[in-house]
């Protein structure tokens, strides 16, 4: 069976293009991806960098699931420090009402962002400084299946009662995602294209904690996502200078200069310092990069060392067309069943 291929999308900004064309472009991205095959398209939680748009989650999912009928639509994912949980329960309930079976609902700990722009979002000083996710999580649980006696939150339930909360999802780049996923039994979403622990060592965690839960839908094997990152072109060239633009994105970003996402040209005018071609490699690392069949064989080589079960492509690359490009010839290379 071909091993099933999703999409994480941050709606990068490209250089000559503005923010609001990235979040159009995302809307076109998730209508063919839908038409190549792929199973799911999440939105991801960013804020205040100037390379992405991806702010308001919620409102893609919302925006991409109206555009589309089949493929599921999630949050890649709603980072829940910065949410009141019970916002969160009802945003996804009404979701799902609106599109049922369709949603998926992803939770990170990190708060996608600096410490200001966080501080801005959670206005308190100690919420910020907080590391209360398994409560957190809990309280949001609770407002579906219902609090304890005497909870002083029991008489709160998040509309509309009358359907699920969406598949809910623990994303990690860590070892802490991966052991809270298997201890709260849902399954696990492990950022492969930038995460701190090596993705096999992040399975095994997961899938040795793993605790199956007694709720409605619950998971009773686990189940594991590696998002990657690809970059497809149809020639080995065209595909390593989409490549060098992006990792000049990341290393401005990672230097603390974020900016649109640079063109071919500009990587490849652009004067790299001896420090920016050692994080370009450091960052090079994570992305699999050249023609279909080349691609295809790096995602299958990190797909079968971690035991995934999905694979969720992130393609960061300038200019809309080819992003679309670069999933089409991946899709197509992989095998996914157009339309299905």
């Amino acid at each position: 069976m071909t091993l099933p291929l999703s999409v994480l999308d941050l709606s990068p900004v490209s250089s000559g293009r503005t923010s609001s064309d990235a979040v159009r472009e995302s809307v076109e991205l998730a209508r063919s991806t839908e038409a190549d095959g792929y199973r799911r398209f999440w939105a991801a939680e960013h804020h205040n960098i100037a390379s992405v748009a991806s702010s308001a989650p919620a409102v893609m999912i919302a925006t991409v699931a109206a555009a589309t009928s089949r493929i599921r639509v999630g949050s890649g994912g709603i980072m829940l420090p910065n949410h009141a949980p019970l916002q969160v329960a009802e945003t996804f309930r009404v979701l799902e009402a609106l599109h049922p079976g369709r949603i998926d609902l992803g939770l990170g700990r990190a708060p996608g962002t600096d410490q200001l722009t966080a501080l801005a979002l959670r206005r308190s000083r100690e919420a910020l400084g907080a590391d209360d996710f398994p409560q957190q999580y809990a309280e949001l649980l609770a407002y579906v299946d219902g609090f304890p006696d005497g909870h002083p939150f029991e008489p709160i339930s998040a509309q509309p009662t009358d359907v699920p909360l969406p598949p809910v999802w623990i994303l990690g780049s860590s070892l802490y995602g991966a052991q809270a996923a298997g201890a709260f039994g849902t399954p696990f979403a492990f950022a492969g294209h930038f995460g701190t622990a090596d993705p096999v060592e992040a399975m095994d965690a997961y899938r040795s904690s793993f605790r199956p839960q007694e709720r409605p839908g619950a998971l009773t094997e686990p189940y594991a996502m590696l998002a990657v990152s690809a970059i497809v072109a149809c020639d080995e060239e065209r595909a390593g200078r989409l490549a060098r633009a992006a990792t000049l994105s990341m290393v401005r970003l990672r230097q603390n200069r974020p900016g649109p996402m640079p063109s071919p040209e500009e990587a490849q005018a652009h004067e790299w310092t001896e420090l920016e071609e050692s994080m370009g490699a450091a960052f090079g690392r994570f992305a699999t990069v050249g023609t279909p069949e080349q691609v295809v064989a790096g995602l299958r080589e990190r797909a079968e060392a971690s035991g995934a079960d999905e694979l969720m492509v992130a393609t960061n690359v300038h200019g809309a067309q080819e992003r679309r490009d670069s999933y089409t010839l991946l899709a197509d290379a992989w095998g996914l069943s157009s339309g299905a």
